[in-house]
């Protein structure tokens, strides 16, 4: 599900004027995306992943400030990337397991570390800390692990769902909130028709579950196992 051997080259997930994502590892199950976006003269970088490509794909946007870690599960290469940049690793205050994992300074946060991001706490289960930014100029929302693009997240004609276990207890905080872009944790993002996309999943989350329980069970759980080493 997850490959750990040293990545050749990232694929580029999407571009946009003021950011970039990529998949370090194009041929893996967990297709695990990370995100650089730009603010002002500065660009921040979310749930990182290396790849021999990843700094020439960053550099265009500007000085690096931060690394994000948006999941408890999502330390990934987050300290190898604030040492290269000399920046701190932010999580929030009450986020648990990252700090061991990252070997780089780590800072902590109550509100928004950025005054160009809306930040949204996420904490549906026991031990599962999940944080969603927010940014309001380009209006791109960008989650860890909760909606997804890869086919385990997905049913019917969905372009973006909610992982399985999570469809029991939906994001409602996302409600209302008008994106022009979805960031993933798992998956291409999505840059069409985002805001409809965000509303599609959120509709009737709980009652999708039984189907997406036969059709995703037996990958979503795989999944989920493999988070644990992530």
């Amino acid at each position: 599900m997850y490959e750990r051997s040293d990545p050749s080259r990232a694929r580029i997930a999407a571009e946009w004027d003021g950011g970039v994502s990529w998949i370090a590892h194009p041929d893996e199950g967990g297709q695990r995306a990370s995100h650089a976006i730009q603010t002002g003269d500065d660009v921040w970088l979310f749930d990182p992943l290396h790849a021999p490509n990843v700094d020439d794909l960053i550099s265009p946007l500007g000085e690096v400030a931060g690394v994000a870690v948006l999941l408890n599960y999502h330390a990934r290469d987050a300290g190898a990337f604030a040492r290269k940049y000399d920046v701190p690793v932010h999580i929030p205050e009450w986020m648990g397991r990252v700090e061991e994992r990252v070997d780089a300074p780590v800072e902590r946060y109550t509100l928004s570390p950025n005054d160009e991001f809306q930040i949204l706490p996420r904490q549906p289960f026991p031990g599962w800390d999940e944080v969603f930014w927010y940014h309001e100029p380009s209006r791109t929302l960008v989650v860890g692990d909760t909606l997804g693009t890869m086919s385990t997240f997905l049913i019917d004609d969905e372009r973006l769902g909610i992982e399985l276990f999570h469809r029991l207890v939906p994001p409602q905080q996302l409600a209302g909130i008008e994106p022009a872009r979805i960031l993933v944790g798992h998956g291409d993002p999505v840059t069409e028709d985002a805001t409809a996309a965000l509303e599609d999943a959120l509709d009737g989350a709980r009652r999708s579950f039984p189907k997406a329980l036969v059709e995703n069970g037996a990958e979503s759980f795989r999944a989920f196992a493999g988070v644990f080493i992530d």
